[in-house]
């Protein structure tokens, strides 16, 4: 009994080392023509299922395609519809690994084909003139022990049906096929592979340890237990990932239920099938079958929804991020009423404006702030912009009279100024420690002074404040710039005297100019967005004074001032 135990865990251990030699090695093989493939091959959802199915089919692992296509959505290669056919796919393709384990069982000498695999795999793995041709052979040595690693099993579960009768022990009805549904999940989560859990149903039942209705039972449970790769792989991950695993996790549950629901007339369609083929008593091939049927049917079932799902999805598991760069004010329905467009406009401009001033606090205080709450600003900022960007461009195409075209421009201009303001945000962040370092010298107090100096000016660049006055704003930004001058002969001052180090000085200046950048580029805001208004003056063009280059010139004053 323990040889058989050991024989079990052995062939177990070879099958996990082939799945990994033939998903590594295949990843490694494609290289980055795989991006390739995959814009190609997912154009459409049906084409997404069939990339997914002949992928898994491939590598033999439906949880490192579902975790490959999460990544993929993540990198924008994907949408979430694009992934949905993938994720089909994958399920369909899984069903494989029933297939080559059934094949095994037939009457034939495992080790003709095998072992000239393995032999042939590592040597084109140990010679081969490159990594890829190498990747490439140590797939093929993995499909050669895949083989070996499933007879293993094969003979295993046949000497361990003449010493325990499993049938016996576990209860009868639906309460015994729930259990075999647990123990199918159980084996794929430990296992992480459904493939090794199919394959131990598969060759349990071949070797008479299980019945048919008990091992179709576990293939239902290794279904729904490939989830469980994707359910960790998404742990604190984008929400595009949690949404691609809920979809996964949607699926199989729906499939799985489906198919423990009709468990008696699926097994009866597979019964006959393999009597129209002339197979008789073969429990391996008819469960590989109905492991393809429920699979198929599970894909039949949801694809006329799939629309649906991905819309819900949508709405689930959105991340701070995408609450800020989501538009409240502008929609596609009213660019064709190009007054109310440009009211909507102006209202997203504003709450445009108010992120980033809230950005801009929050690079200043990233020291005692948290900074993956500061990025999130920063990164919803620019999301907000972008969709800002793409709604001008619609409207552009509209027929505008003089007027609303100017504003248009006016709005651009704003946008424009405000990624400025999210960009030289992110630089104070990535400068913080450079200029901690200063902090410490004598000058920390006019660095301290003069950065909340700029944070009170930010606060006031709002032309919806009571007490909003352009002519102020504009003396206030003067002064800043004199100040800047002033602290930047300071701290050269005290580098010359050694009261500060040399190394951070040159980044400390930059992020400190950047603070002088950012009270520039949201003083033009303020004055543009002044000018917006339709009872305002659209005057589009800067005055001569005006520049938009760094601000180093002590005549260099925002564009916006004259408004």
């Amino acid at each position: 009994m323990i040889l058989i135990v050991a024989t079990i865990f052995g062939g177990l251990g070879i099958f996990l080392l082939a799945v990994s030699m033939i998903t590594e090695g295949l990843k490694l093989a494609a290289g980055e023509s795989l991006k390739r493939v995959l814009a190609n091959s997912t154009r459409t959802p049906l084409r997404g299922v069939a990339f997914g199915a002949l992928v898994t089919s491939l590598v033999r692992s439906s949880s490192a395609v579902t975790v490959a296509t999460i990544g993929f959505v993540n990198a924008g290669l994907l949408n979430l519809t694009q992934s949905l056919g993938v994720v089909y796919g994958a399920n369909i393709g899984t069903t494989t690994t029933g297939w080559l384990v059934a094949a095994v069982g037939l009457d034939f000498n495992i080790e003709v084909l095998a072992l000239p695999m393995i032999g042939a795999g590592m040597v084109a793995r140990l010679a081969g003139p490159s990594r890829r041709f190498g990747a490439l052979g140590e797939a093929i040595a993995g499909f050669g022990l895949f083989f070996i690693g499933i007879e293993f099993l094969r003979q295993a579960f046949a000497g361990f049906a003449d010493n325990i009768d499993v049938a016996s022990i576990a209860p009868v009805g639906i309460a015994g096929l729930l259990l075999y549904v647990g123990a199918g999940f159980l084996m794929t989560l430990v296992t992480q592979s459904s493939g090794a859990a199919i394959a131990i149903t598969l060759t349990a039942a071949g070797g008479g340890v299980l019945t048919l209705d008990a091992a179709a039972a576990m293939v239902i449970g290794t279904n729904i237990g490939t989830t469980s790769t994707a359910v960790l792989a998404v742990i604190g991950a984008t929400a595009n990932a949690r949404r691609v695993a809920a979809a996964h996790v949607i699926f199989n549950i729906l499939t799985g239920a489906v198919a423990l629901l009709l468990l008696p007339a699926l097994l009866w369609l597979v019964r006959v099938a393999e009597g129209a083929l002339g197979i008789a008593d073969a429990p391996a091939m008819a469960l590989a079958g109905f492991h393809t049927v429920f699979n198929l049917l599970g894909v039949l079932l949801i694809w006329p929804f799939t629309a649906r799902l991905a819309a819900f999805l949508e709405t689930r598991f959105v991340s701070r991020i995408e609450t800020l760069a989501r538009p409240l004010f502008l929609d596609r329905t009213i660019i064709g009423a190009p007054a109310l467009a440009l009211e909507a406009l102006l209202r997203e401009l504003e709450r445009a404006t108010e992120l980033a001033r809230q950005a801009v606090a929050a690079a200043f205080g990233v020291g005692a702030a948290n900074p993956v709450a500061a990025a999130e600003q920063r990164y919803g900022l620019s999301g907000l912009l972008d969709a800002i960007g793409t709604f001008i461009a619609q409207l552009e195409a509209s027929r505008l009279d003089k007027e609303q075209a100017e504003r248009l421009a006016v709005a651009l201009r704003i946008t424009n100024y405000l990624e400025d303001v999210s960009t030289l945000a992110r630089g104070i962040v990535e400068q913080a420690g450079r200029v901690d370092a200063i902090r410490r010298s004598p000058t920390a107090q006019l660095i301290a002074e003069y950065e909340a100096a700029t944070l009170a000016h930010v606060a006031h660049c709002d032309p919806s404040l009571t007490d909003y006055n352009a002519d102020g704003l504009e003396r206030s930004y003067l002064a800043l710039r004199a100040g800047w001058h002033e602290l930047k002969s300071r701290l050269l001052e005290a580098a010359i005297q050694r009261q500060i180090p040399l190394e951070p000085l040159n980044p400390a200046l930059d992020a400190l100019r950047g603070c002088l950048k950012i009270a520039e580029q949201m003083t033009k805001v303020a004055g543009r967005l002044a000018t917006f208004r339709p009872s305002g003056p659209v005057d589009v063009t800067p005055p001569a004074a005006a520049t938009d280059d760094e601000p180093d010139g002590d005549d260099q004053t925002p564009d916006s001032h004259s408004h």
